[in-house]
């Protein structure tokens, strides 16, 4: 009959079209499979080793990168810092400088010689200016050891001792005042040196031996201030007409 489908090769071929595929229980291609599937599996542990290598160098390189730029970043810091330093020093040393100015005016002969209005006037004003001044705090802190820290007792210990020995007798402390200042001095000074002085400074930090000499160099000004406004009112006496008794 016509509506009869034939059997035989060509209904199997259907079925294999189909998408049945025919079953096949051989063992050569059960060892291929097996084969396959290992092949696969030692590729696939390849791949995972090969990116857990790259993700570990990847990551040591990012660390050095870190570790460099963090080194950098110091040394731009530490730069700064001593820049700091080295400008609030500057600023210290200023101040002082102004401070010495203005007790200078506070102190001088030339004050005495003006009108006492214009006195008080500029009395006021250096006040003002004092005040002012103090009100600026600087402070650049040194870092020591104790061996440093004793020597910069001594030092000033020393100093202090010849600032007392200058209100007692001035010529006599401003000779130990040129001997301990030359103690300070890189280059052979035309005056005794205080040996013992130079070698307490010596053991100071080098930041000290700084503010040390600046003191010693502010007390000298401040003997040869002294000395002139003496010589000056001195001076006045002499040629003061009342004083040697003319009229």
């Amino acid at each position: 009959m016509l509506g009869n489908v034939p059997s035989g090769p060509q209904s199997a071929a259907q079925r294999t079209a189909s998408g049945r595929a025919p079953s096949d229980s051989s063992p050569d291609r059960f060892i291929i499979t097996q084969i396959h599937k290992k092949r696969r599996a030692v590729m696939a542990q390849a791949k995972i080793q090969a990116k857990m290598n790259e993700s570990k160098f990847s990551r040591t390189m990012s660390m050095a990168d870190r570790s460099g730029q963090l080194v950098e970043s110091l040394d731009q810091l530490e730069m700064r810092v001593e820049a700091l330093r080295e400008t609030a020093a500057s600023m210290e040393a200023e101040r002082e400088i102004i401070l010495e100015m203005i007790q200078s005016i506070q102190h001088g002969q030339e004050l005495r010689n003006i009108s006492a209005g214009e006195r008080e006037e500029l009395t006021l004003t250096a006040n003002r200016l004092m005040g002012r001044t103090l009100s600026v705090e600087i402070c650049v802190g040194t870092i020591r050891n104790p061996q440093q820290e004793e020597a910069l007792r001594q030092a000033t210990s020393v100093i202090d001792e010849i600032v007392k020995k200058l209100l007692d007798d001035m010529e006599s402390g401003r000779q130990r005042l040129l001997a301990v200042h030359a103690a300070c001095m890189t280059e052979a000074p035309p005056v005794p040196i205080d040996q013992k002085f130079q070698a307490i400074v010596i053991s100071c930090a080098l930041e000290d031996q700084k503010k040390i000499k600046r003191r010693l160099e502010t007390l000298l000004r401040n003997v040869e201030n002294a000395e002139k406004n003496i010589k000056i009112m001195d001076h006045q006496k002499l040629e003061d007409p009342k004083t040697n008794g003319c009229q």
